[in-house]
């Protein structure tokens, strides 16, 4: 599996609304996509967003379709600045 993970942080007036936009994206049909998950660190503003591709040939297809970028803009406008990426191979323990 490949994913990647972002840190971001959100503006306090928009965390029910990323919640919502991050649940209806997750369940959009993408090729290769496993699953998100999200966590938000100690009722902070801080949020964590794990996204699982089945392989890094799905992952970078679906980072190069313009559908993408459509949902990352959505959710860009609710957060206070770019999140930080960090794109890998996922094992698990």
């Amino acid at each position: 599996m490949y994913g990647t993970v972002a840190k971001m942080r959100v503006r306090p007036e928009n965390v029910a609304t990323l919640r919502e936009v991050m649940a209806r994206q997750s369940a959009a049909p993408m090729a290769g996509f496993v699953a998100t998950h999200v966590l938000q660190e100690n009722d902070s503003d801080v949020f964590w967003m794990m996204a699982i591709f089945e392989d890094r040939e799905t992952y970078d297809r679906n980072a190069d379709d313009p559908a993408m970028h459509e949902r990352y803009v959505e959710y860009r406008a609710l957060l206070e600045a770019d999140p930080e990426w960090h794109d890998g191979a996922i094992e698990s323990g």
